[in-house]
């Protein structure tokens, strides 16, 4: 058996925690522009496009993250299309966190006044003005903690990436514990890890969240 100090189980953890950041980021940001172009779309009022967007949303938040990790790896590979962990976790939770980003976002939009859609409206404006002037700077206000918050839900969902053999954070413990036998020491650490990345974020959500509720009054 080989023997781990403390300080390289908690080196090599760190090390993963890197990709666990890495495929975070990827989910977020790129969940983030297909559930911006998804809203987009949504707010044109285009009844088939909006059927569209309102089964896909459907989908990816009716089905666990667990089984969409696995139908895209290994559904893929079934088309002879030779699939990479990276690849399959990056796909997968890009299109989950739109899914729910979407939602998020409508919800906020249809919180701002239908007298600003007509205000704007009665300016002449055309649907992208109205957007880019009126509606988005007013629902960003109210989209900023849910959106912050739900990256934590984001980072902790790419725990379940292991599944499909890409090494995070959660994949690196399990081979540290199988290698030195102290399962409660690593994956205490594994915890602490998550923890240390998440609680910042939540924090700021609920301060966002404080500022802007006492901005609107």
């Amino acid at each position: 058996m080989v023997d781990f100090t403390f300080w390289d189980i908690l080196r090599n953890l760190l090390l993963a925690a890197r990709w666990t950041v890495a495929l975070s980021l990827i989910a977020f940001v790129g969940g983030g522009l297909v559930g911006l172009a998804l809203l987009v779309l949504r707010l044109t009022k285009n009844k088939v496009a909006d059927r569209v967007i309102g089964a896909y949303v459907q989908l990816f938040q009716g089905t666990p993250l667990l089984m969409q990790l696995f139908l895209l790896y290994f559904g893929i590979a079934l088309f002879g299309i030779d699939t990479s962990p990276w690849v399959a976790a990056s796909v997968a939770l890009t299109l989950y966190t739109s899914a729910y980003l979407t939602e998020i976002w409508r919800g906020c939009v249809e919180a701002i006044p239908k007298g600003q859609w007509e205000a704007s409206s009665s300016l002449a404006l055309s649907f992208g003005q109205q957007l880019g002037h009126i509606i988005l700077p007013q629902a960003l206000k109210i989209a900023v903690p849910p959106t912050v918050g739900f990256l934590v839900q984001v980072i902790k969902g790419t725990a379940l990436a292991s599944v499909i053999g890409f090494v995070e954070l959660t994949k690196a413990g399990g081979m540290i514990a199988n290698v030195t036998y102290q399962p409660l020491l690593v994956y205490g650490c594994v915890a602490a890890i998550y923890f240390l990345l998440c609680f910042p974020i939540s924090l700021y959500a609920g301060s966002l969240e404080r500022k802007l509720h006492v901005g609107r009054h």
